[in-house]
């Protein structure tokens, strides 16, 4: 044992399995305790409940940090991280979304691409969990690039995820608007976004347990419609389906045989890889909370494993059913958005065309709690984001201020200012504003996500660079430094064939230069951060010699962890499998 692990011994709390040791106690945030500074729990000791939680005028003051270190609330909950992996980020790119890949796709695209990007977001979430029960910084995973690649790419990657869930938002809020339209056609759709965008102000009020509590009931709504459908699915395939609905015979696979597997070719493939990434996106949020949950160490490894799950069982397996049921050149699929528009989800498609009485209007219900919990999300990850920018020098000082609910409040006012960028689709020209906005954030996720599987391969550079061994990371991504590298390389795959689509689009020909840049707008405006990045901060590409493996690093009882391992050794082999990937 290093003299380095050795002084961080001597816990006498039970053993924990690898990655979720006990709190490790770390002198200058308190963070064993999952507290903050010492002058912030001397502030906080004094506040009322109404204050604490964000329910009085007193709570908006700023609050008082004596010489503790500026931190966000940590209220968050192991229940809280394990359903924000689990169902935080299905939303309107899986239920309703998917309807449109359908059609430009075909069944076999969708399940391709959809478990492509799943083996991509299955190591870059395993990468990330890695990076933060080392380094939990608040802020999240920008930071990792900041400090592992380049400050001015970690200073694009922050405004670039920044801007990625200001946009988003009032894309989920029109979603909602659109789908109570599917009940009353007759109420504007602006009266809807109002009413949806007062909802998530609410939500915010309650600051990051609003976020919480609000994330883990709705996603438990969203696993539960999704684990119905299924089933349901699954009698509909076999032909289980009331005898005046389309199913009440066998269906099998004869879909993907007429009128078949694969749509307009390769440039269908290729054109579903936005859909794909657009669904994933916020599946990286469980990171980003880590910052604010009471004891990273313990509950954040067991919620990144939880990410197999959501993407074999729901996104694989729910689309597989879905292109069993639907014909890809059904004309409903053919809505005006592709993310807009759930009278084109083929989720509704299927109760509707099953005769199963009430079925859509029930997944219309979930598509509206899924949407909003996705605007709750973008408001969170924004704010948060931008908070830690702020922080560190990246932006206005002002959205560095956090009142004495923990709440980032000027980050999180200018975010929901962005929401009200929805009702621009109430005027003739809307959707071509909208459009122009969707395509600002249409690949921003793939960004953040190459960007947190370099930092990784970086990480471990500099790691074994300064004489570190894999043994001396807690909590070890299940493919290795590989792994990063698998996603890296599908990621610029994925960002090769959408630039083959932004010049041919599915459509045939090629495309004209708006229709390129409402394709690949996203990597100008990326590179436009980098370069205000490099000009400000005037720091380029770090040499592994210079990353600082040390600083921040979160202190571990060894002594659990090695004898956790030691009894993992011991364990069968389907066993050791099974703690390793799945708990």
């Amino acid at each position: 044992m290093s003299q380095e692990e050795k002084a961080t011994v001597g816990s006498t709390t039970p053993p924990h399995k690898e990655g979720v040791a006990a709190p490790a106690y770390d002198k200058n945030d308190g963070s064993n305790t999952g507290l903050p500074a010492t002058g912030e729990v001397h502030d906080r000791m004094n506040d009322d409940f109404w204050t604490r939680n964000g329910l009085n005028f007193k709570s908006f003051q700023k609050r008082d940090y004596g010489t503790g270190i500026v931190e966000l609330e940590r209220s968050m909950k192991t229940r809280h991280l394990h359903m924000i992996a689990i169902g935080g980020s299905i939303g309107a790119g899986f239920f309703v979304g998917s309807g449109g890949a359908l059609r430009t796709g075909g069944p076999g695209s969708l399940l391709i691409d959809f478990l492509i990007m799943g083996v991509m977001m299955f190591n870059t979430v395993y990468a990330l969990g890695e990076l933060a029960v080392m380094f939990p910084v608040s802020g999240g995973f920008y930071t990792y690039s900041t400090r592992f690649i380049d400050p001015s790419w970690g200073f694009a990657m922050g405004w670039n995820y920044c801007f990625q869930w200001a946009i988003v938002l009032p894309l989920e809020l029109t979603v909602c608007g659109l789908t109570i339209g599917y009940w009353d056609s007759n109420t504007s759709v602006g009266v809807w976004i109002t009413v949806f965008w007062l909802l998530i102000v609410i939500v915010n009020i309650f600051g990051t347990l609003g976020y919480a509590e609000e994330e883990f009931w709705s996603s438990c709504i969203k696993l539960a419609a999704t684990v119905i459908f299924m089933i349901i699915a699954l009698v509909l395939v076999l032909g289980g389906g009331p005898s005046d609905g389309a199913y009440s015979t066998y269906q099998g696979a004869y879909r993907w045989y007429d009128p078949g597997a694969f749509a307009n070719g390769f440039r269908g493939f290729c054109s579903v890889f936005v859909t794909a990434a657009f669904a994933f996106s916020g599946t990286e949020l469980v990171g980003l909370a880590a910052a604010e949950s009471r004891n990273p160490v313990k509950s954040l490894p067991g919620a990144i494993k939880q990410i197999f799950w959501r993407i074999t069982l729901f996104y694989i397996l729910g689309l597989f059913f879905v292109g069993l049921l639907i014909d890809y050149d059904d004309p409903r699929l053919l809505g005006q958005s592709a993310y807009a528009d759930v009278n084109a989800s083929p989720f509704v498609l299927v109760g509707l065309y099953a005769g199963l009485k009430g079925f859509d209007s029930f997944m219309n219900v979930v598509i509206l709690v899924s949407v909003l919990s996705i605007g709750v999300s973008a408001v969170y990850g924004g704010s948060r984001t931008l908070t830690a920018l702020a922080q560190q020098g990246y932006a206005p000082k002002i959205f560095s201020y956090i009142d004495k609910s923990g709440r980032p409040l000027f980050s999180v006012g200018v975010i929901l200012a962005f929401g009200l960028l929805a009702y621009v689709n109430l005027n003739a020209d809307g959707p071509v504003v909208f459009e122009w906005l969707l395509a600002l954030s249409g690949l921003a996720a793939l960004f953040t996500w190459g960007s947190i599987c370099l930092a990784h391969i970086r990480f471990r550079a500099a790691w074994a660079h300064h004489g570190h061994t894999v043994d001396e990371i807690p909590f070890k991504a299940i493919g290795g430094v590989y792994g990063s590298w698998m996603g890296l390389f599908l990621i610029t795959l994925v960002l090769i064939a959408q630039f083959y689509i932004a010049i041919c689009p599915v459509e045939g020909g090629f495309n004209t230069v708006e229709g390129f840049f409402k394709s690949y707008l996203a990597l100008p405006v990326v590179l436009f951060f980098w370069a205000c990045g490099f000009l400000w901060k005037r720091q380029g590409w770090l040499s592994v010699d210079k990353i600082d493996v040390n600083t921040g690093r979160r202190e571990l009882p060894w002594d659990e962890i090695h004898a956790w391992r030691a009894e993992l050794a011991a364990m069968p082999a389907w066993k050791r499998i099974w703690h390793t990937v799945f708990v």
